[in-house]
């Protein structure tokens, strides 16, 4: 039966990451929590907008009211990557070779880790960015699409459209397909593999709520989702991804909101936390549920779990927060 160590924090907890096992919270005021030989309290934001763990390096990526843009380490310590006075920054995103990329306005900067800058601009605000796996190519979410720019190289940017308010992006782990939250209660998707003239849009809707959470799958098979009163699990193994095929729901419950999704980082087994506090771990394979944690206060805004599978850390929008050992 898995075990729960509560933790609380004063205030809105926007994330929650893992560095070699070390429990790390991100609150809304600009604190950095980890749970390292007792609780440690790093400052590194006068307001923070968004914590991320960088796919590529050891740390986490953060941005704030401040106009800075850091990375905290593994100890806790704070490097101040780029800052930009008077801006907000909401929006980041690291990279491979140590590149990082941030957005204010209507501009992407990626900083690579020689200190060169390179900025793109777009003809609106940019809502969200990511890096594709290989290469050093950069994803920018706007209205009314998605612009892929090459990042060590003067070629054109690739336009993606598609009519709406794109609020967020995400690269599929092989980096076949291209998929965008929006601010319509649907995703929207393009295949980047396929031939000129083929069907490239996938158009992903039918949500009761705008998508908050994303997640891949360890082997980037499926793709969850929040924004029901379930996960949504799209498929994507075959070439198509989910063109023409209905998707999963996992975790169902009767008009209780899923607001956050974490895939296990090797099982096809998704972590689902909810409107209530509540948190399932569900099998893809089966769809068996086992309950991580009971309601709670406040909506779970927060899920990730550690590099060995075994510890699941918790937040939410009240200041619950916590460790969910899978393996007790």
């Amino acid at each position: 039966m898995p075990t729960v160590a509560p933790f609380d924090i004063e205030g809105h907890v926007l994330a929650a990451h893992f560095i070699n096992d070390v429990p790390f919270f991100a609150t809304a005021t600009g604190e950095i929590r980890r749970l390292d030989n007792g609780e440690q309290v790093t400052e590194a934001h006068n307001g923070l907008l968004t914590c991320i763990r960088d796919p590529f390096s050891n740390s986490l990526l953060t941005g704030g009211e401040d106009g800075k843009v850091c990375r905290i380490q593994p100890d806790g310590s704070v490097t101040v990557v780029a800052e930009v006075p008077r801006k907000w920054i909401s929006v980041v995103a690291g990279g491979p070779q140590g590149a990082v990329a941030f957005s204010y306005g209507k501009s992407s900067i990626v900083k690579l880790a020689d200190g060169t800058e390179k900025e793109f601009a777009e003809e609106r605000t940019v809502e969200g960015l990511a890096f594709a796996a290989k290469g050093l190519r950069i994803a920018a979410a706007r209205y009314n699409g998605v612009s892929l720019h090459w990042v060590t190289t003067t070629a054109p940017p690739v336009d993606l459209d598609w009519k709406g308010a794109h609020t967020g992006v995400t690269f599929s782990p092989d980096g076949r397909f291209l998929v965008t939250t929006m601010q319509e209660n649907a995703l929207h998707g393009w295949k980047l593999d396929g031939k000129a003239g083929e069907a490239r849009h996938m158009r992903m809707t039918g949500y009761p709520a705008k998508v908050k959470s994303l997640s891949w799958s360890a082997k980037g098979k499926w793709l969850a989702s929040s924004g029901a009163p379930a996960a949504i699990v799209w498929p994507f193994a075959g070439k198509d991804g989910p063109m023409g095929k209905a998707p999963l729901e996992l975790g169902t419950r009767a008009n209780i909101l899923a607001t956050c999704v974490s895939f296990h980082p090797v099982d096809d087994v998704l972590a689902i936390g909810f409107i209530d506090g509540m948190i399932l771990a569900v099998r893809v394979a089966d769809g068996k549920e086992a309950l991580l944690r009971r309601p709670g206060k406040g909506a779970i805004t927060a899920l990730s779990w550690s590099n060995s599978g075994k510890l699941l850390a918790f937040g939410s929008e009240a200041g619950d927060c916590g460790i969910v050992d899978i393996a007790s």
